[in-house]
């Protein structure tokens, strides 16, 4: 487990030190790297791997800017998807803006908290990202690769795929994201089996699916986003969520 920290005032960083060496000691979790951060730029240059077995704790106002630590987890994210991340923060005020930064956090902390409720939070952080551990990126993610795109993401995350306006393009969206990328619909099909094409312009993630209109032939994902179904697929996707349930 990697853990990371990023915190200016030093009375903060030092609680968050002993708070996480005392968990990680009764846990008896052997962290292959843990540093704390007043600087922004330190800990983003520190990041060298990917992966859910990497742990950050932000404080949201760095330097009396008081979104800062959101636009610092927008850059972890894109450097890497899988990371969690966790807010510690007497901002929070601000979580509803985590949406729009398109972060994904597991936790929002807030630093007024009782000293054994603080603690409390932490260590289910920690215990997520222990849990998490075992697995693989590869087990986790949707991974398409080809000489002109190679795409990673968390699996659990994605809704579908469809065809691009663009020729020769595709969108993936996911629970947060919209990303735009060269490749072939049945490319993807070939690498992903995971998928299941319901229409010849969509690719769903059955798993994600939360509703089925036979009628319209439409299916619907949690953020309220919808893809067709052809009407010779329709008993195939209703046994794919079936056989998922």
């Amino acid at each position: 487990m990697d853990i990371f920290v990023l915190e200016d005032d030093f009375r903060q960083q030092t609680r968050l030190e002993q708070v996480i060496e005392t968990l990680l000691e009764k846990h008896q979790i052997e962290p292959t790297y843990f540093d704390i951060f007043g600087k922004p730029d330190q800990l983003i240059h520190s990041i060298h791997q990917r992966g859910s077995h990497q742990v950050f704790f932000l404080d949201i106002e760095i330097k009396s800017e008081e979104l800062k630590g959101l636009q610092v987890a927008k850059q972890i994210r894109a450097i890497d998807p899988y990371a969690i991340i966790v807010f510690v923060t007497t901002h929070s005020e601000f979580m509803p803006l985590s949406f729009r930064y398109q972060v994904s956090a597991l936790d929002y902390i807030d630093k007024e908290l009782s000293a054994s409720e603080f603690e409390s939070r932490i260590e289910a952080a920690l215990l997520y990202a222990k849990s998490k551990e075992g697995k693989t990126i590869a087990d986790d993610s949707f991974y398409f690769k080809s000489k002109y795109a190679q795409v990673q993401y968390p699996f659990e995350d994605v809704y579908y795929i469809e065809t691009s306006p663009r020729p020769h393009r595709v969108i993936l969206y996911t629970k947060t994201d919209r990303m735009e990328f060269t490749a072939s619909l049945s490319d993807i099909l070939k690498q992903e089996k995971r998928l299941v094409q319901c229409h010849r312009s969509f690719a769903i993630n059955p798993k994600n699916v939360v509703k089925v209109d036979r009628q319209a032939k439409l299916l619907y994902f949690p953020n309220g986003a919808s893809c067709l179904i052809a009407r010779q697929k329709m008993e195939g996707i209703l046994s794919s969520i079936e056989h998922l349930h």
